[in-house]
């Protein structure tokens, strides 16, 4: 198991950049949307997507921003709560999975954090159904409050039991959404869930999720 440099051209010109690792017999495959500032390189995401191919699924960890757009970003924070590039974005690295062979087949669950978490939820409500699991680290569900009702996979919003704005946040989405859901609250932890053991726990709670609802196997 290898991970693999990939690269996905957007609509007016220019790349994202993702990092494809599938496992032997991967049954699923888990779409990382990042947080705000953040890249494929995040450490806490690469953490837990090593956890979930230890359990047997596929990961890609993909860059929602071009390098351009990225490099304007760090000075100007124009496209980091811009939830509706980021949702087009992640569903690009979909539609672009399906015509890769490795992962053909393969259902596809989104894993995304604060403001990736947004776009992970647009992007499944948009999906009509060809996304099979959602789950939120620290998510800010708010930013899309218009979408929420139209998700229809199952969702699992993450929450540290420290992070009292999102906690609200997340009740609220809870009571908007229509489809399978839950939100699990880790104790002690904070946003960013930096706690010891707080995302080993994140991880193991994502998998759990992701292996019951995109029917794969628990080969841990």
């Amino acid at each position: 198991m290898s991970e693999r440099p990939v690269t996905i051209p957007v609509p007016g010109g220019g790349v994202v950049h993702a990092d494809l690792t599938v496992p032997a017999r991967a049954q699923g495959i888990v779409l990382f949307a990042h947080g705000s500032g953040s890249s494929r390189r995040s450490p806490r995401n690469r953490r837990v997507a090593l956890a979930l191919r230890q359990r047997g699924l596929a990961t890609m960890l993909t860059d929602l921003l071009t390098e351009t757009e990225g490099r304007d970003d760090l000075t100007t924070g124009e496209y980091r709560f811009d939830v509706g590039l980021l949702a087009g974005r992640l569903e690009l690295a979909g539609r672009w999975l399906a015509g890769e062979p490795s992962a053909e087949g393969l259902p596809i669950g989104y894993f995304g954090a604060s403001t990736g978490a947004a776009a992970a939820l647009i992007a499944a409500a948009r999906s009509r159904g060809r996304v099979a699991a959602v789950v939120s680290r620290g998510g800010r569900p708010d930013l899309a409050t218009g979408h929420l009702a139209d998700v229809d996979a199952p969702t699992l919003l993450i929450v540290g039991g420290d992070d009292e704005p999102v906690i609200g946040l997340s009740q609220d989405a809870l009571r908007t959404m229509r489809c399978v859901r839950r939100m699990v609250i880790v104790p002690g932890a904070g946003h960013l869930f930096e706690e010891p053991g707080a995302l080993d726990e994140v991880a193991r709670l994502a998998g759990d999720w992701f292996i019951t609802h995109l029917g794969t196997r628990d080969t841990a």
